[in-house]
């Protein structure tokens, strides 16, 4: 297998590790008595998703694809429970989350984000065999299964005020749909119909269209949206060329909203510098280039998009969790890959790895 890959995941693991320890501690205290429960809690999560990982590395990609559509079903099914009462839970008025008796949560639409593009490898090796160099895309008609499937997720992760995993769905789907040798033009109407749908989305949504307001002036609301951003940038640049030192943030001690989850990264700068963030970078793209390395080595196609799938997946995330905290695109509930507290997207990550990994076995 791919162990280069391997050893550059542990080291992403143990640096998510180090940084929620020195996070978490103050608001673990606080909560719950303890300054550990919920780095513990986040080891379980990384323990699971360590077994599940090993389960997805041992597992027959064959069987996997065969039982693509069944999958991609589960996910809807799940996305389609958080909004039972007493079984979905509601936080910060999104519904995005399903109750485990009471003792966890589990976020549907991060196991969305892998059974769709699951089911999408597999679906266009399908489509692709039915006729020769892809004729079959040539059709109108066959590209609205497709748009069907993309619609319902569109519909469901709007329903849960979930607008950045969408964007991060159909950048993904439109990078497989593309790199599965389609008409240009079936991309290009793609981006176009679903650009049209998240703008008005926005629109529709004034908490996410201030956000946009805000993210072009910053002044516009200084003590809500506009505070966390100023306060983010603050954290940022503190750290300056090689930081304040493992553990010396003073930003994370309330000022920044979401510090163990989708901000961890202001607060990961502010300690290790742009030194630090450069080489978190660096990690991130370079498992994206393994992941690309082991598409383009495999013969299989379902497992060559597989891999080129779950590699942007990452990447993608990453970027659009970093490009948010340095204000490069509006703020983003979207948590980075491997670091970010919370073990839903984890245990999917991992079992993401685990699935690259077996390809590369091949």
């Amino acid at each position: 297998m791919d162990k280069k890959l391997l050893y550059a995941v542990i080291i992403l693991l143990a640096i998510g590790i180090a940084v929620l320890a020195s996070v978490s501690a103050v608001f673990s205290q606080e909560n719950v008595g303890s300054p550990t429960y919920y780095l513990f809690h986040q080891l379980r999560s990384i323990g699971l998703g360590l077994v599940l990982g090993f389960i997805a590395f041992k597992m027959k990609i064959k069987t996997l694809k065969k039982q693509a559509l069944k999958i991609v079903l589960l996910a809807f099914g799940l996305m389609i429970i958080v909004f039972i009462p007493f079984v979905g839970v509601q936080s910060g008025g999104a519904s995005r989350w399903i109750n485990i008796f009471g003792q966890a949560t589990f976020q549907p639409s991060e196991f969305l984000k892998l059974a769709f593009i699951i089911y999408l490898s597999a679906w266009l090796v399908s489509a692709s065999k039915k006729t020769k160099i892809f004729k079959f895309f040539g059709k109108v008609s066959e590209i609205i299964p497709f748009l069907l499937v993309l619609i319902a997720i569109t519909v469901l992760l709007i329903l849960q005020s979930d607008l950045s995993t969408l964007i991060l769905i159909i950048a993904v789907a439109i990078l497989l749909y593309f790199a599965a040798g389609t008409p240009l033009w079936h991309t290009a109407t793609m981006f176009i119909i679903f650009a049209s749908l998240i703008f008005v989305a926005i629109k529709w949504a004034p908490y996410r269209m201030k956000r946009v307001l805000v993210y072009l002036d910053p002044d516009m609301d200084p003590m809500g949206i506009g505070y966390q951003i100023k306060q983010i940038l603050i954290a940022i640049g503190s750290g300056g060329i090689f930081g304040l030192g493992a553990g010396m943030s003073s930003q994370k001690f309330g000022f920044i909203p979401q510090t163990m989850a989708d901000s961890i990264f202001a607060i990961f700068a502010e300690e290790f510098g742009f030194i630090g963030s450069f080489i978190l970078l660096l990690l991130f793209l370079y498992i994206t280039w393994r992941g690309f390395r082991i598409a383009k080595h495999t013969n299989d196609k379902f497992s060559q998009l597989l891999a080129l799938g779950v590699s942007s997946w990452i990447c993608i995330q990453a970027f659009i969790n970093i490009a948010a905290m340095l204000r490069i695109i509006p703020l983003t509930g979207i948590p980075l890959p491997f670091i970010s507290y919370g073990g839903s997207h984890i245990i999917m990550e991992l079992i993401g790895v685990g699935f690259l990994l077996n390809i590369s076995k091949k």
